[in-house]
């Protein structure tokens, strides 16, 4: 089959390498000039089975109220006019009790598990490189409160068969000494050892390489204009036009994939497919690492922030939050601006002069960072065939692309292929493998 893959990110890459690995022509477009250029670019580098919980939980709804005010809040809502949030606020409330995060969790940590199993056969086979740290993730605890009640998290991920479990501060201390210094603070945690980190970016670049190696086309710079699906015996479209002007053109296709993270619905809407999938923008910051000998080798969330931190080479990622305002990309208003020099902030806190933490006002080079992380209100995302003939959809990973980016890639490229992967998840369009109905994900007109 002759297939288009629309975006260059962790998700469209990877689907692109495992569409040509059983044998399909495939072409690669993105706006940009290369691959991870946007959303993989600069985030956590966490992959992370074990830490992959709903947003939408019982205690969402009150603690976003809560935070509304807040410039550094983990979760920040900040209302627009724009029918599409409150969509996808009310779907986000639907889903904020005990049956739905049950659900919700069994479908993430299936993709989750099959995902790593997956990225762990395309190192092997490839060889590629991009700082891995096969060192576990490990979560502490700033509260005994919290605390005590990660132990349900612990026993949740238990039952999905994820071997995460419940760790003393002393013990905490013993799997990564670079937090010693704010042990005082630390009541307790929980570490995942099976858990890993590394560099979305660099491994998404060196998978594209790989990709064009073995054939696939890649046109960078172009802009992507509309779809037209499959009809009276003719194949899928795509029009596009490249950045530095020119005519519009039409590719056709047999199958076309549309991986474009948050701006996947924009897309699909003219097609009469419907996604829940809003944009929550994320932050990053990258600091130089300035005593190696006490900056941490395992990944770590620090629950206080929600905020995550990976080392990588000689760098220290530290990435979180979520804003929901639309499709905003900028780091000079003043919330932007406040919560990056919080995660920069919270780093010196925790691990006082293992960093340059200076702001660029005082002489340091931080590497400041956002993205629009595509998420959808289960946090599952949608993978699998729209109801507009010939289009095909991997979009709507959230916080999860890089945990969920090779799996998904890998299943889309089966289902495309005619065939079953082997989890139970809901693919957009077919039954989950147990019996259970599929996600409502998307509607199309007839």
């Amino acid at each position: 089959m002759n297939i288009i893959v629309l975006g260059a990110g962790i998700i469209g890459i990877s689907t692109a390498w495992h569409l040509r690995e059983r044998g399909h022509e495939v072409t690669v477009v993105d706006r940009q000039s290369g691959p991870a250029l946007e959303t993989s670019f600069a985030n956590a580098g966490q992959i992370s089975v074990s830490y992959c919980e709903p947003w939408a939980n019982r205690q969402a709804p009150w603690k976003a109220l809560q935070w509304m005010f807040d410039k550094e809040a983990p979760l920040l809502l900040r209302p627009q006019l724009d029918p599409a949030q409150w969509r996808w606020c009310l779907q986000f409330l639907a889903q904020c009790n005990d049956a739905a995060f049950a659900r919700n969790v069994q479908q993430i940590v299936a993709l989750g598990a099959y995902s790593h199993v997956a990225l762990k056969d395309v190192v092997a086979g490839t060889g590629i490189a991009f700082h891995r740290l096969e060192r576990g993730i490990a979560h502490f605890y700033s509260s005994r409160q919290a605390f005590d009640a990660a132990a349900e998290g612990v026993e949740l991920m238990r039952r999905h068969g994820v071997q995460r479990r419940l760790v003393s501060r002393e013990e905490l201390l013993r799997i990564e000494p670079a937090f010693t210094p704010y042990a005082e603070h630390i009541a307790g945690g929980t570490f995942t050892e099976t858990d890993e980190s590394g560099d979305a970016r660099l491994f998404t670049e060196q998978l594209a390489r790989r990709c064009a190696t073995l054939g696939v086309d890649f046109l960078y710079d172009h802009q992507i204009l509309g779809l037209q699906p499959a009809r009276s015996g003719k194949p899928a479209h795509v029009q596009v036009r490249g950045n530095q002007g020119g005519p519009a053109r039409w590719l056709g296709a047999d199958a076309v994939v549309v991986a474009c993270g948050s701006y996947t619905p924009r897309l699909l809407k003219p097609l009469g497919v419907q996604l829940p999938i809003y944009p929550g923008k994320g932050y990053s910051a990258t600091l130089p690492i300035l005593q190696p000998d006490k900056a941490p080798f395992v990944s770590a969330i620090d629950d206080s922030r929600k905020i995550a931190m990976s080392r990588l080479g000689d760098t220290l990622r530290v990435a979180g939050t979520i804003e929901l305002g639309g499709f905003d990309l900028s780091l000079s208003s003043d919330t932007a601006r406040a919560r990056c020099r919080m995660l920069v902030r919270r780093i010196e806190e925790l691990m006082p002069g293992v960093c340059d933490t200076r702001l660029p006002e005082e002489g340091g080079n931080p590497q400041f960072w956002c993205g629009l992380r595509p998420a959808t209100p289960t946090n599952i995302p949608c993978i699998g065939a729209t109801g507009a003939a010939g289009i095909w959809v991997n979009a709507g990973h959230g916080t999860l692309g890089w945990t969920h980016g090779a799996g998904s890639g890998k299943a889309l490229a089966a289902l495309i292929s005619g065939e079953q992967p082997a989890l139970d998840f809901g693919f957009v369009g077919l039954p989950r493998t147990r019996g259970l109905q599929p996600q409502p994900a998307m509607t199309a007109r007839a």
